[in-house]
C-alpha cells in the first residue's frame, strides 16, 4: 500500500491506496510541535482501529506548506515505516508537469498535487480552485503545463478577521449557504455577504483568467467549502474532494 500524507496549515490529510483505490483516508489537526513519537502513536492508533499493519506500507509521498514538520515526518517515515518518505516539490515533480512560474520553487507543494491530479483526470485546460486556508487558484494548459494561478484570503480566515475586530458582529454559521442575499438579520446578512461573495470572487477570477487564457477551460473546486460555494457559483462545474489525495497517489506511481 502507498500512504500519502498532505500537511496545510489548518489539518493534515491522509490517505492509503490499494493501486489506485483509496482504502482509508484520515483528516486531523496540524501540529507543529509534535515530535516523530508523538505522531507515531496518533499514526498508530488509527491503523489499528482499521486493521492496517504498518509494514505493508511500501512507499510513502508527503505533500506540506508548512516547514516545521518535514523533520518530524522525515524521521517518522524512517524510524516506523522502514523508508524515508518523497516529499512533493517543484523539482521531484518536473518530469510529471513542467512548471512555468518565474521561479518554480515557489509554488507550494499541494498546489502543485492538485494541477497533477486535475489534469490527469480531465486532460484539458483547467483551473482548479481549492477552498483551504487561503482560496488557490491553479491554471492548467491543455498540454498540462503548471501555467500559475492566484492567492485570496481562505474563506474562514477572512470570516475569523470578520467576527475579530467587528466586536458587535455574532460568530455565525458557514457551513451551509444563504437562502437569499438579503438578510433580514445580522447573522443573516454576514452569513450572505461572506457566501454571496466569496462566490462572486470565485466566478470573478474565473471569468478573467479565461479572458487571459484565450479558451474555455474546465472549472473544478476541492477543499472544505468546495461543495458550499459551487452551489452558488456560476462557474465551477465540478467539486473533486479528494483531489489532493489523488495526485499524491498519482505522483507516487509516476515517481516508483
Amino acid at each position: 500500500m502507498i500512504l500519502v500524507i498532505d500537511v496545510g496549515n489548518t489539518n493534515t490529510v491522509m490517505g492509503l491506496f490499494q493501486g489506485k483505490k483509496l482504502v482509508h483516508d484520515w483528516r486531523i489537526r496540524s501540529q507543529k510541535n509534535m515530535t516523530e513519537d508523538e505522531f507515531n502513536l496518533l499514526v498508530s492508533s488509527l491503523f489499528r482501529e482499521r486493521q492496517i499493519d504498518p509494514e505493508s506500507i511500501r512507499k510513502t509521498v508527503i505533500s506540506s506548506v508548512v516547514p516545521p514538520v518535514k523533520e518530524i515526518l522525515q524521521t517518522f517515515c524512517t524510524k516506523y515505516l522502514g523508508h524515508p518518505p518523497i516529499w512533493v516539490n517543484s523539482e521531484t515533480t518536473k518530469s510529471i508537469m513542467p512548471i512555468r512560474y518565474t521561479n518554480p520553487t515557489e509554488v507550494g507543494a499541494d498546489r502543485i498535487v492538485n494541477a497533477v491530479a486535475a489534469y490527469e483526470k480531465y486532460q484539458s485546460a483547467i483551473i482548479a480552485i481549492d477552498f483551504g486556508t487561503a482560496t488557490t487558484f491553479d491554471i492548467i494548459s491543455s498540454e498540462g503545463e503548471y501555467m500559475g494561478g492566484a492567492i485570496s484570503p481562505g474563506i474562514r480566515i477572512a470570516s475569523e478577521a470578520l467576527f475579530a475586530n467587528a466586536s458587535k458582529l455574532p460568530r455565525v454559521e458557514i457551513c451551509t449557504p444563504p437562502e437569499r442575499a438579503i438578510g433580514l438579520d445580522t447573522a443573516e446578512s454576514m452569513k450572505a455577504g461572506i457566501i454571496f461573495g466569496y462566490a462572486g470572487l470565485v466566478d470573478g477570477m474565473v471569468e478573467r483568467i479565461k479572458r487571459e487564457m484565450g479558451c474555455e477551460p474546465k472549472v473544478i473546486a476541492t477543499g472544505g467549502l468546495a461543495s458550499v460555494i459551487s452551489g452558488v457559483s456560476s462557474t465551477i462545474e465540478s467539486v473533486e474532494p479528494e483531489l489532493t489525495l489523488e495526485g499524491l497517489q498519482i505522483i507516487a506511481e509516476r515517481l516508483s
